[in-house]
């Protein structure tokens, strides 16, 4: 079975140690997350499981012949070539496959010993086996469907790599890597540059991947989609958690709290032998106990704490008043040359609206956003502002462009009202900028940092109306909570455009879809939207396959009896109770098989072990054993949990409907 194994690896950053006797294993199968911490090692990591690094101490230990493909988050250097040659070269195995079963072919072409002929022909069945494998006849339907389903159009195929934005870049470096069809696919930040409709489609492709899975995203959504499994790095160690990365974080909280109970009740304890100490130190008949004490505290094991993070709650300076319409727009259009973005767009924005604008790449999202801002001036149309309207605009751009001499907690404070002004440092760690970063000169901050800096300052300001393009670029998982309960909690006005589909669910109360030019308002939330989205496609769908349905509407059904609501009631809940208890099951069957497969791979990482061959064979087939009967619990487990969310919203439907009889 293809994997790649890091046993005991260490590295150090001159006094810190980053990672500490790391043993960790990626295998066919594997779905997992690697979470930690800013600065905690995870494309250290990753470097290292790529082979592309080295560490300090410990070794990496790939199965023979396991083909490992690593995305970096940032930093791919391309080829001059076209984007379809630039994939084409994903195939480069299969091309020397091909040259090799070619000469191969000719020296069975000169042979006349039958005994060399058999040797040769079954090395050619060999080849012609890996060469079919290798995806390589398939290669022109594989090169459509990745670059489609990563958002490029037909006509980027034949456009040199270097015309191509740092973003889209990285979405070749991707499409490169998930061609290569590895055994081992190790991604850092793959949804950074991803819209809605991309990250979608990697979603799906990531569930059915063959092969092993190890990613690093700051999308929690994307994360409880894709992983089964969550390997954190916490205080240099990593340790593995079965489940996605909800089910992670209920368990690391409640492992938190009981270290957190543990270490209390250990600090109490060490007070009291201290305070006996000090009262009996000088008094001779007490020596000997003393003595005993000094001695047990001396050897007592002390429970480390970890660097517990404060709970940061921000809260807006109160905005100005506004009226009840914020925004009212007609007939906008506008064009870039001969390309017409939108036509005709109508949009309604009321005060304390958390609008989200939403439409596939190129819809026009960003343009009216820099419209609504007056970044931009519309080709036609009229804007009318509501009374009172004070508007602020945050985009990557205008981030990129902002140029300063001051330190990043001056500039800070020089923006910041008083009463703000004691909450900076914790604000400024909040996103990301800790110990010295908060004294670097604006002008030497990187694209990220300054987008993170010019966010923080646009919240700052008591602004009516907030316009966000992407608010959530180049935030981790903590600041993007952070950001996300402070705008729940903003009491103006929010237009934003975000690709972040747990931000979007979270915080949107209504939605404006841009598609072919034209604008549609939704008034709810993000779930209703897909839902009425579905509903028009199915019912579309369905029409036209069933030209009867648009002769004749159905009959309206008689209404069920209150007695039949309640026996259907009943039956919801007693098929609710089983299906919970199942789940129960299933959850510490998991909880059973994460301890096994800990064992294993602890086994597997000592050298004694690994030295013995018949052993580890052994083991292997273990963990293998171990990984399908995870991913069996697993899937069960999905399907269950669909189910009960399935009862459940039945439950409520017939509830709602009785409560309305």
């Amino acid at each position: 079975m293809p994997l790649v194994s890091l046993s005991g690896v260490c590295v150090s950053f001159g006094d810190r140690r980053l990672l500490d006797s790391v043993n960790l294993t990626v295998s066919t199968g594997s779905r997992m997350a690697l979470v930690g911490p800013n600065g905690s090692g995870k494309t250290t990591l990753m470097r290292i499981m790529a082979g592309l690094s080295a560490a300090d101490t410990g070794e990496v230990v790939p199965e023979k012949g396991t083909r490992v493909s690593y995305v970096p988050q940032s930093g791919v250097i391309l080829s001059e070539w076209t984007l379809r040659q630039e994939a084409e070269k994903a195939f480069e195995r299969g091309r020397l496959l091909q040259e090799e079963i070619r000469s191969l072919e000719e020296k069975l072409g000169a042979l006349s010993s039958q005994s060399s002929s058999e040797t040769l022909l079954w090395k050619h069945h060999e080849l012609q086996e890996s060469l079919e494998k290798s995806g390589f006849y398939r290669r022109e339907e594989a090169i459509d469907r990745v670059l489609g389903g990563l958002g490029f159009a037909r006509d980027d195929q034949q456009r040199p790599c270097p015309s191509f934005s740092a973003g889209w870049g990285m979405r070749i470096a991707l499409a490169r890597a998930i061609l290569e069809s590895p055994d081992i696919l190790l991604l850092d930040e793959p949804t950074n540059y991803l819209d809605i409709e991309a990250r979608a489609w990697l979603k799906d492709f990531l569930k059915d991947f063959p092969g092993g899975l190890l990613l690093v995203s700051h999308d929690r959504w994307f994360l409880d989609a894709v992983v089964s499994a969550v390997a954190e790095i916490y205080m240099a160690r990593v340790s593995v958690f079965s489940g996605n990365y909800s089910r992670y974080e209920v368990t690391r909280s409640k492992e938190l709290e009981s270290i957190m109970a543990r270490w209390q009740a250990q600090q109490e304890e060490i007070a009291r032998i201290e305070a006996f100490i000090a009262r009996f130190r000088y008094n001779a008949s007490k020596a000997r106990l003393v003595q005993s004490r000094i001695t047990a505290l001396s050897k007592m094991e002390r429970i480390e704490t970890p660097p517990v993070v404060k709970s940061i709650h921000f809260s807006f300076p109160a905005p100005p008043h506004s009226g009840r319409l914020v925004l009212s727009c007609a007939g906008l259009a506008r064009s870039y040359g001969e390309h017409q973005v939108f036509r005709g767009l109508d949009v309604e924005v009321s005060r304390g609206d958390k609008l989200v604008v939403t439409g596939v790449n190129g819809a026009g999202k960003s343009t009216l956003l820099r419209l609504l801002s007056s970044r931009e001036k519309p080709d036609a149309g009229e804007m009318r502002w509501g009374t009172g309207v004070v508007p602020a605009f945050y985009s990557q751009e205008n981030a990129d462009s902002w140029t300063s001499g001051k330190q990043v907690i001056e500039e800070l404070e020089s923006g910041a009202p008083a009463s703000l002004v004691p909450e900076l440092r914790t604000l400024l760690g909040a996103f990301l900028f800790r110990g010295d970063d908060v004294f670097k000169s604006v002008s030497v901050l990187s694209g990220g940092e300054k987008s993170r800096l010019a966010l923080l300052m646009l919240l700052l300001r008591p602004a009516n109306l907030l316009i966000l393009d992407e608010p959530t670029n180049h935030l981790d998982l903590a600041s993007k909570d952070v950001l996300l309960a402070a705008l729940k909690e903003f009491a103006g006005t929010v237009i934003f455009v975000s690709h972040d589909r747990h931000f979007i669910s979270n915080l949107a109360t209504a939605v404006l879809e841009l598609k072919d030019g034209r604008a549609r308002y939704f008034p709810g939330d993000y779930e209703y939207y897909l839902r009425r989205v579905d509903q028009e496609a199915g019912a579309a769908e369905a029409e036209a396959g069933r030209p009867e349905l648009r002769r004749s509407a159905p009959e309206d059904k008689a209404p069920s009896s209150v007695q039949a609501q309640r026996q259907e009631e009943k039956r919801l809940k007693s098929s609710l109770r089983s299906l919970e208890r199942e789940e129960e099951q299933i959850l510490a069957r998991l909880d059973e098989l994460d301890a096994e497969r800990r064992r294993t791979e602890d086994l597997m990482a000592r050298p004694e072990v690994y030295a013995d061959g018949g052993r580890m064979r052994e083991l292997r087939r273990a963990h293998q054993e171990n990984a399908r009967q995870h991913e069996e619990q697993n899937a069960r487990w999905e399907e269950v949990a669909a189910r009960i969310a399935e009862l459940k919203a039945g439950l409520s439907a017939v509830r709602n409907d009785t409560v309305s009889r």
